[in-house]
């Protein structure tokens, strides 16, 4: 079996563990843009020990481009962890990233999260270049 078989994709308007991919539908070449990932833009997602984002991954394919490139990973550790016990730590990370990014061509964002609970999760958002 691929690992490919186990990524689940659903609208981020409707599922919490989609994330939501917010860019510009049309930049131009050569000009910086921020991208930004998150989950729970309209359905929060759990944010406690037990039931949380370990990560969010950003990739993009040119459109005439044979391979997908990596932009970044990005981890989240806080959720609430302590010595007493479950929740009862002093931070909680808010699953979402924004990264500056310059492209030369049109293509697709692809975002990748993992729920601990729920596995693993994509959206894309496909940008026009001029």
């Amino acid at each position: 079996m691929k690992l490919s078989e186990h990524i689940q994709e659903a609208d981020w308007k409707k599922e919490k563990h989609a994330p939501a991919i917010d860019a510009p539908q049309s930049v131009k070449a050569g000009e910086a843009f921020d991208v930004t990932v998150g989950l729970g833009k309209e359905i929060a997602h759990p944010n406690t020990t037990e039931h949380h984002i370990s990560w969010i991954a950003l990739y993009f394919k040119p459109d005439n481009g044979k391979f997908t490139h990596q932009v970044g990973n990005y981890e989240f550790w806080g959720h609430g962890e302590h010595t007493s016990g479950p929740n009862k730590g002093p931070v909680y990370a808010h699953p979402q990233v924004t990264v500056s990014v310059t492209l030369n061509e049109p293509g697709t964002f692809y975002a990748m999260a993992f729920c601990n609970i729920h596995g693993l999760w994509q959206s894309s958002k496909a940008i026009d270049v001029k």
